[in-house]
C-alpha cells in the first residue's frame, strides 16, 4: 500500500496515537468528527489531523481552533523593507503566518482584531494580493496567493461571525495603568495602547462589572508590595530603564499589540530578561490570553460570585497549599496576596472541574499575580493549563509526564555521556518534573525564574527543554563522577538554588531548596542571563514540528505505562482474596479490559457514557455492564449449561451488582468464578442457592414462563425410590434424622440466608439438569439429582405441614405408602394432568421452602453429585479458548444485532 517505510511507520505512530487517547485518555480527548468511525478512517484523515494539531502547537491556540486553509505566501516584512516568503494559516478565529525560515517571522492575527480583508489589484510585481486591516491602524500585506477568492471569502464569513459574537469598539480613553510611554509610538504601523480594546456588552453586565470589581485585587501585587532593590544608583540609566528602552525601540518598528511581528530579535529581548514594569503585559501578549481577556467582559468577575463560599475537596486543597505559595514574598505574607490567589484558583477549578486544581498550579498563579493584574492573572493561568501545557494539570499529570519521557531522549541525542553514566535516567524524573509543572519557579530563586517564566511564555515548552539540558549540560562533570543518584540530584539542587539575577531590581528572593550543610564551601553562583543564553546557543535547535513528534512517540509509552502500572495494582489487590494463579488472574484481566474496550468502542451504537474513568480507583476503572458480563461468562464460566448459560448469566449479574448501578469491576467478577473454579462443595451450592433467589431470581426473570407460572408441585410419595438391582432404601428416616442434625450444626455468627420458595426451587433444579448435560456421569448425576430433588420436595412438604398445623404428626408417615418408582417414572419436570392440578392446589396454609442448608444436605447424600462438586477444574484451558474466541463471539453478536435492520432496510 505504501511505498515508503517512513510514512507508513508515522501513519502507524498516528494511528496508535488516536487509538490510545480515545481509548485511555478519553476523558480530556475530544476526537474530531472524521475519526469518530475507526473503520472509516483515512490516510486524509491522519494527515488534516496532524496538521491540525501542528498548527495550534505552533501558535499555541485553543484546542477548539479547527484549521481551514493552509496557503503558502508571502507577507510584506516593513522591518526588513521585502516579502518573507511563508505560510498562512486560517482557522475559525485566527489568521497566522509562519516563515519559511525557522524563526524570521511569524505573526498571529485574532480576527476579532480584524477589521477588513481586501482583495487588492492584481500586479506582475504584486501577484494576488490581499490586505488584511486591524484595529491598530496596522495593515498586513499577503501576496502570491493561490486561490484568492475562495480564502478571502471564507475569512470574510468567519469574520462577521466572530464580529457578531463578540462585537467591540474602539476606546478612546487612556487607561492609566497602560499609559506608560514605551506604549506610545509615532508610527502609522503600531499607533495602539496596549487593551484598548473593550467588549460592547449590555448595560446589566457592565453595572453587575462595578458591583464586583470592589472584590478584586485592581493591581498586580509587585507594585503594591515593591521591594528596594540592590543595584546602586549610577550616572547612567539603570538596566531596567536600558531593557525598557530597547523596548521601545522595538515596539515602534514591530508593533506592541498580540499582532506584532515576532523574530529573532524579539526572542534575544526576552532571554536578557523582560522589564519589571512590562512583564506582566508582554506575558498576556505572548500567551494571547489578552484575546480571551478581551472576549469575555465580566467573565471572572462571574466564576469569583458564583464559587464564592462553596466549600468543597478542591477548596479544601486550595487552602491547604495558600501558604505554601511563595512564603518568603511579602506579597504572600498577608491577606491581600493570599486572597486574590485564593480567588484565582478557586475560580479556575470552577471554570475547569476536569482540572480542577493540581499542586504546583498555587506557585505558578502566585508569580501571575505578581506581574499582573487578577483577572488578567486568571487569564494567563487559563492559557498555561489549556494550551501551553496541555494535559499538565489534572490527577495523572499525563502532559508532563510524556514531557519527562521527550525530555529523557533528548539527553540521550545531546548528553550521550551523562546518558550513559546515569543509567536509568528516570531517577531524574524526581527532581526534573518540577521543572516543568513549576517552570523552575518551585527551585531557583524567583527573581531567575520569572526570566525562565518569560522564555516560556515566548517559546512555549521548546524555552525549558533547552534551559533543562542547559543545566544539565552545565554540572555534567559533576554529574559524571557523582557516586549515586542521590549525590546527582544534590548537586542539581544546589546548582539550581545558586543561579542568580544580577539584572534584578529587586532583593534576591531565595527558593530554600538545595540540600547543603554549613560546613560546606560557598557553591559558585551562575547567572540566569548566560544559562539561558547557553540554552538557546546550544540546544535551541529544537523545533516544535520534532518536539510534537517526540510527544507523539512518548504519549503512547506513557499511557501504556499508566495502563500497566493499573494492571498490577489491581492484581495486588486481588491476589490476596482468592485463590486463581497470578498468571491466570492476568488473562483475566486482559479479557475484562478488552471486552470493555470491544464493546465501547465496536458496537452501534455506542454507550452513551464511557465506562472508561481514570479518576476512580485502580480497581474500578474498567467496569462492565451485563451484557458485557454475559460474554465473559460464556468465555471462562466452568458453569456451561447450553441455552440456560445466558440466564444464569443475567441472575449471576443482579447478585454481584450491590449497587444496582448496573455495572461491576474487576474484583467482583474474578471473585465469583474463584468460587466456581477453586471453591469447596458447600461454597459452589452456596453460589448457586444464591442465583435463586432474590435480588439474583426476580419475578420478571427471562426463564419465567417456564414451571414458575405453573401450579406449584407436590408429592405424596414416599421417600423410598427403586434400585436397579431391586433394593430399596428407606430415607424417612434419614429425613427426620437430617432435620435434627441442621438445628444442631447450623452455624448462627453467619447471617442466614432467606429460605427458597418452591419456584425458586424449581428453578435451582433446573440448572443443575442444565450443568449436568454432556458430563461423562450424566446418567449417575440425573439418577442422583432425581432422587435429592424428590427428596427435597418432601422435606419442603414436611415443613409445610408442620408450620400449619404446629408440629409434624404421624400422618406424615402414614401418608407416604405408595409403591416406589422407576427412575425413569420419577422426573421433577413432568407435566401434570389438569386432574393432578385440580387434586393438588396451591398450598393456603403455609408456605412450602427449603434451606440452604436442606440442601446441601441432601446434596451430601449423593456420592456422584459430590464427585461432580468437588472435582479439580483447570482455568487455563478455558483462558485459551477464551482469548481466541472474545472477538469471534462479539463478531457473531454484531452481525445478529444487523440482521433485523438489513431486513427492514429490505421491505
Amino acid at each position: 500500500m505504501f511505498l515508503n517505510l517512513d510514512e507508513v511507520f508515522k501513519i502507524m505512530e498516528q494511528l496508535a496515537d488516536v487509538t490510545l487517547r480515545r481509548l485511555l485518555d478519553n476523558e480530556l480527548f475530544d476526537l474530531d468528527p472524521d475519526l469518530q468511525e475507526p473503520s472509516q478512517i483515512t490516510k486524509r484523515d491522519l494527515e488534516a489531523r496532524a496538521q491540525n494539531e501542528f498548527f495550534r502547537a505552533f501558535f499555541r491556540l485553543p484546542r477548539k481552533e479547527k484549521l481551514h486553509a493552509v496557503v503558502d505566501c508571502s507577507l510584506w516584512t516593513p522591518f526588513s523593507r521585502c516579502h518573507t516568503v511563508g505560510r498562512m494559516f486560517t482557522s475559525d478565529s485566527y489568521i497566522c503566518f509562519a516563515s519559511r525560515e525557522d524563526g524570521c517571522c511569524k505573526v498571529i492575527l485574532p480576527l476579532r482584531e480584524v477589521v477588513s480583508i481586501e482583495k487588492m489589484e492584481d500586479t506582475s510585481l504584486l501577484p494576488h494580493p490581499i490586505i488584511v486591516s486591524i484595529r491598530s491602524k496596522m495593515a498586513f500585506q499577503f501576496i502570491e496567493l493561490r486561490d484568492r477568492e475562495s480564502l478571502v471569502e471564507g475569512l470574510l464569513v468567519r469574520l462577521k461571525q466572530v464580529h457578531a459574537n463578540h462585537p467591540a469598539h474602539y476606546d478612546a480613553s487612556v487607561d492609566d495603568d497602560v499609559a506608560s510611554p514605551v506604549f506610545h509610538s509615532t508610527s502609522m504601523c503600531s499607533d495602539h495602547r496596549f487593551r484598548d480594546l473593550e467588549m460592547v456588552s449590555s448595560q446589566n453586565s457592565k453595572e453587575s462589572e462595578k458591583e464586583k470589581s470592589p472584590l478584586l485585587h485592581p493591581d498586580a501585587l509587585v507594585t503594591v508590595f515593591q521591594q528596594s532593590g540592590s543595584q546602586s544608583p549610577d550616572s547612567g540609566m539603570s538596566r531596567e530603564q536600558i531593557k525598557i528602552s530597547l523596548w521601545n525601540d522595538h515596539f515602534v518598528e514591530y508593533g506592541r499589540t498580540v499582532c506584532m511581528f515576532r523574530t529573532e530579535k524579539i526572542r534575544k529581548l526576552v532571554a536578557m530578561g523582560i522589564p519589571e514594569s512590562l512583564r506582566g503585559r508582554l506575558w498576556l501578549l505572548f500567551s494571547d490570553a489578552v484575546t480571551d481577556l478581551a472576549s469575555h467582559p465580566g467573565y471572572y468577575g462571574n466564576l469569583v460570585e458564583e464559587s464564592l463560599g462553596k466549600c468543597c475537596l478542591v477548596t479544601e486543597e486550595i487552602e491547604r497549599d495558600l501558604h505554601r505559595s511563595l512564603p518568603e514574598h511579602p506579597a504572600f505574607q498577608n491577606e491581600t496576596g493570599i486572597a486574590a490567589l485564593r480567588r484565582v484558583l478557586t475560580a479556575y477549578a470552577h471554570r475547569n472541574p476536569k482540572i480542577g486544581y493540581c499542586q504546583s498550579m498555587n506557585i505558578l498563579t502566585s508569580v501571575l499575580l505578581l506581574y499582573a493584574k487578577e483577572e488578567e492573572a486568571f487569564w494567563l493561568l487559563v492559557a498555561v493549563c489549556e494550551r501551553m501545557l496541555p494535559d499538565y494539570f489534572n490527577h495523572r499529570v499525563i502532559g508532563a509526564q510524556v514531557d519527562q519521557s521527550v525530555f529523557e531522549e533528548l539527553i540521550k541525542g545531546h548528553l550521550p555521556e551523562l546518558a550513559e553514566h546515569m543509567n536509568d535516567l528516570s531517577a531524574l524524573a524526581s527532581i526534573s518534573l518540577s521543572w516543568f509543572l513549576t517552570l523552575f519557579l518551585s527551585i531557583m530563586p524567583l527573581e531567575s525564574a520569572v526570566n525562565v517564566v518569560d522564555c516560556f511564555f515566548y517559546d512555549g515548552i521548546k524555552a525549558i527543554f533547552q534551559l533543562g539540558l542547559a543545566v544539565l549540560e552545565a554540572n555534567a562533570e559533576d554529574l559524571c563522577s557523582s557516586k549515586d543518584d542521590g549525590q546527582a540530584l544534590m548537586i542539581l539542587s544546589r546548582f539550581l538554588d545558586h543561579i542568580k539575577n544580577e539584572d534584578s531590581p529587586g532583593p534576591s528572593v531565595g527558593s530554600h531548596h538545595a540540600f547543603f550543610s554549613d560546613d560546606q564551601e560557598p557553591y559558585p553562583v551562575a547567572d540566569i542571563a548566560d544559562l539561558i543564553r547557553d540554552s538557546y546557543e546550544k540546544f535551541g535547535d529544537q523545533s516544535v514540528e520534532q518536539i510534537e513528534h517526540l510527544r507523539y512517540k512518548h504519549r503512547i509509552r506513557v499511557l501504556q505505562g499508566h495502563e500497566d502500572t493499573t494492571k498490577q495494582n489491581v492484581l495486588r489487590v486481588v491476589i490476596p482474596e482468592v485463590s486463581i494463579l497470578p498468571e491466570d488472574l492476568e488473562e483475566l484481566y486482559d479479557l475484562f479490559k478488552r471486552e470493555h474496550m470491544m464493546s465501547c468502542y465496536w458496537e452501534q451504537p455506542r454507550p452513551v457514557a464511557p465506562r472508561h474513568d481514570p479518576s476512580r480507583p485502580y480497581a474500578e476503572q474498567y467496569r462492565i455492564d451485563a451484557q458485557q458480563f454475559a460474554h465473559l461468562f460464556q468465555l471462562v464460566s466452568p458453569w456451561a449449561c447450553g441455552a440456560h448459560t445466558e440466564i444464569l448469566a443475567e441472575r449471576t449479574f443482579r447478585l454481584l451488582d450491590d449497587n444496582v448501578d448496573q455495572l461491576i469491576e474487576f474484583k467482583a467478577f474474578v471473585s465469583c468464578l474463584d468460587i466456581m473454579y477453586n471453591g469447596e462443595m458447600n461454597e459452589k451450592i452456596k453460589l448457586l442457592y444464591k442465583l435463586h433467589i432474590p435480588p439474583a431470581l426476580t419475578e420478571n426473570d427471562r426463564d419465567s414462563q417456564s414451571p414458575l407460572k405453573n401450579p406449584l408441585l407436590s408429592t405424596t410419595r414416599p421417600l423410598v425410590f427403586g434400585k436397579p438391582n431391586g433394593d430399596a432404601v428407606d430415607y424417612q428416616k434419614q429425613l427426620k434424622q437430617m432435620i435434627k442434625d441442621l438445628a444442631k450444626e447450623k452455624d448462627k455468627t453467619e447471617k442466614e440466608l432467606p429460605k427458597m420458595s418452591q419456584r425458586e426451587f424449581i428453578q435451582f433444579c433446573k440448572t443443575l439438569y442444565s450443568m449436568f448435560h454432556e458430563d461423562p456421569e450424566e446418567n449417575n448425576l440425573y439418577q442422583a439429582i432425581a432422587t435429592v430433588t424428590t427428596l427435597l420436595l418432601q422435606i419442603g412438604e414436611v415443613g409445610q405441614r408442620s408450620s400449619s398445623s404446629g408440629s409434624c404428626s404421624h400422618e406424615c408417615g402414614e401418608e407416604l405408602r405408595a409403591s416406589a418408582p422407576s427412575p425413569e417414572q420419577d422426573s421433577v419436570f413432568a407435566e401434570k394432568t389438569p386432574q393432578d392440578s385440580q387434586a393438588f392446589p396451591e398450598e393456603t396454609e403455609g408456605d412450602w421452602t427449603v434451606s440452604l442448608e436442606h440442601i446441601l444436605a441432601s446434596l451430601l447424600t449423593e456420592q456422584s453429585l459430590v464427585n461432580f462438586f468437588e472435582k479439580p477444574l483447570d482455568m487455563k484451558p478455558q483462558l485459551e479458548n477464551a482469548k481466541i474466541n472474545q472477538y469471534s463471539l462479539k463478531t457473531l453478536e454484531m452481525s445478529r444485532q444487523s440482521q433485523p435492520e438489513l431486513k427492514l432496510g429490505n421491505l
